[in-house]
């Protein structure tokens, strides 16, 4: 009796066990709160800003931006070799080190200094404060992603939906594979894959992209290696068959083509009005050679963009380094695309739209980081045989990916400088150094991508092949070494104001107050009160991450006093949503977050 009460007390145990195996990604995301308004004297005095951590433990870091300056500070380098241009931006002022705080309440503070110690006068600026998991480990959100190369060299990850919503479920995808996030990640069934038919002689390049419509239909780049031509290809996806070319893009399914001297691609991004893509030729050329080309949706090039620049260097080639550093990389968020190489110092973000636009070539690189801030830097050693030499792939940090948050944080993974994950830019890119997440080793690292869009699943996604040290041995590549499967750590920025005015927190009349919505978290009701100092017409409207208005709950007269109105957002994916209430002059924004 005692041996089949163990028996049946195991079997219970093993059938609990696989029944928690079974269960859908759920991440515990790591979200920050602050006051969107702050004021300061600028007297000296230390700043106290309240900060409140959910969800995990976080290292932040606090940074301190000019506000409304942009349009003075137009195509200006500066910096050591120069290493940082900027045009028509607001630019960094200060940043911290690194904060490590607990969940729950903690508190940022700042002397009202500059980087350089010189003391900011009074005005108004915006904050920032960025935030990554680095105590917590790596969870899992799928054990067959990615497959070797996938995170360098095709992966996206789509975020929102045709509306331009977040994603119940964002889709991480390749050329040839789709993972909807959220899934149980040892379900290898759920995994969707296509076939993607190619004329002969032609094959796909870099990263694929859905398109932001109707998301049965892709975009790739497409190469024909003997005749060095390219273009981009529309295919309809075929889940687990054969995905169908789109004869009526372009001229019989290619779009204009353009000529390359060979090497790789960053493949296609888009921000919903155009299609992008480009060739980098740093293997293929001795000769000065990127570009950037502009495409509409009908397969037709709209413009020609050339990067040489900045991403060839005759000099480079000169000391036995390389002509051209790529990009090989793109990556876009809010109309801004962003682009990489492992070859090369440089990174860049570009706002294509913008310079379409207006015609001015300054509106189209934003900022550009290359050598001389020490973060991915290349040949910045004493003892670098090319002293400060930028397009070298002999060298690391190997950058493989670009990944921008919403607020243009950007971490570009690092290879081969030391235990670490990424290295990072501010939103003007300027370099804030190298971080870690958790028991990260020296060995191989070949993505970090941020999904930033009020999802469900907003955080770091990541490889594992570190915990596999060298992946390259004579023989060949020995891919089993690795981990297997695709991670999450947590991620979250925010921003706000610092002003020496007088805010709308000590002017308003006591009466005009604005109340955290409740329940928050909620589904799919809520409810927002707030109270009016007189009556008159009142506005309550509710917006998305991206700044979109989704919703307008109140717009009419209302007496003065106390109301309460309830949100379905029945209609609206899950995520993290903004509402503001406007009435008598006054304004006041409060985050919301939807779950479903």
């Amino acid at each position: 009796m005692k041996m089949r009460k163990i028996v049946v007390t195991l079997l219970i145990a093993m059938f609990v066990s696989t029944l928690s195996f079974a269960a859908n990604f759920a991440p515990t995301l790591l979200k920050l709160t602050a006051d969107p308004i702050i004021q300061y004297s600028f007297d000296g005095s230390e700043l106290s800003i309240p900060v409140t951590v959910s969800g995990h433990t976080a290292g932040v870091v606090f940074l301190v931006f000019t506000k409304g300056q942009a349009a003075k500070i137009p195509n200006t380098r500066n910096g050591y070799l120069g290493w940082h241009h900027v045009s028509k931006l607001d630019t960094c002022m200060y940043f911290s080190t690194m904060k490590g705080f607990n969940v729950g309440k903690n508190t940022i503070t700042w002397n009202g200094k500059d980087q350089d110690g010189g003391k900011v006068p009074p005005g108004e600026y915006t904050y920032y404060m960025w935030a990554f998991d680095n105590v917590g480990g790596k969870e899992r959100m799928s054990d067959f992603l990615p497959l070797h190369w996938a995170f360098d060299y095709g992966t996206e990850i789509q975020e929102v939906d045709t509306k331009g919503l977040p994603l119940a479920n964002p889709i991480w995808y390749t050329v040839n594979l789709r993972w909807k996030i959220g899934s149980d990640p040892l379900d290898g069934t759920l995994l969707e894959t296509t076939t993607i038919p190619m004329a002969e002689g032609w094959g796909t390049v870099g990263d694929p992209t859905i398109e932001p419509t109707d998301f049965n239909y892709f975009y790739v780049a497409s190469q024909n290696t003997t005749a060095t031509t390219r273009g981009i290809q529309k295919f309809k996806w075929v889940p687990n068959g054969t995905s169908e070319l789109q004869t009526d893009f372009g001229e019989n399914g290619y779009s204009d083509l353009y000529s390359t001297k060979g090497g790789g691609s960053p493949g296609i991004a888009t921000d919903g009005v155009y299609l992008y893509t480009g060739d980098e030729n740093h293997v293929a050329s001795t000769e000065p050679d990127s570009d950037f080309y502009i495409y509409d949706f009908d397969g037709a090039m709209v413009k020609e963009v050339d990067l040489t620049s900045w991403w060839s260097e005759p000099a480079s080639l000169a000391l036995g380094a390389q002509m051209n550093g790529g990009p090989t990389n793109f990556a876009e968020r809010k109309g801004m695309v962003f682009l990489n190489c492992h070859c090369s110092c440089w990174n860049q973000m570009v706002d294509p739209k913008g310079y379409l636009e207006s015609g001015d070539i300054d509106d189209f690189f934003k900022w550009t980081n290359g050598d001389g801030d020490y973060t991915l830097d290349h040949n910045f050693e004493e003892t670098a045989s090319l002293k400060w030499v930028c397009n070298d792939y002999n060298v690391g940090p190997y950058k493989y990916n670009v990944s921008p948050d919403a607020n243009f944080f950007t971490d570009v993974n690092a290879y081969d400088v030391g235990a670490v994950t990424f290295g990072l830019y501010a939103p003007d890119g300027t370099g804030l150094g190298y971080y870690a997440f958790a028991g990260e080793t020296s060995g191989w690292k070949k993505g970090t991508m941020v999904v930033d869009s009020g999802t469900p699943f907003d955080g770091y996604y990541c490889d594992n092949e570190q915990a596999g040290g060298t992946h390259y041995q004579e023989g060949g590549w020995q891919a089993n070494q690795y981990t297997s499967g695709c991670f999450f750590i947590g991620e979250d920025s925010i921003t706000g104001v610092i002003t020496s005015a007088v805010g709308v927190s000590e002017t308003a009349p006591a009466a005009f107050s604005v109340a955290q919505n409740s329940p928050n978290p909620f589904n799919p009701t809520t409810t927002i009160s707030f109270s009016l100092a007189q009556a008159g017409n009142a506005l309550v409207e509710v917006y998305n991450v991206a700044g979109q208005k989704v919703d307008t709950i109140v717009n009419g007269f209302m007496e003065s006093g106390s109301h309460s109105v309830v949100w379905n957002a029945s209609d609206f994916s899950a995520g993290v949503y903004f509402y503001t209430v406007k009435a008598g002059g006054f304004s006041k924004t409060m985050k919301m977050t939807l779950l479903k």
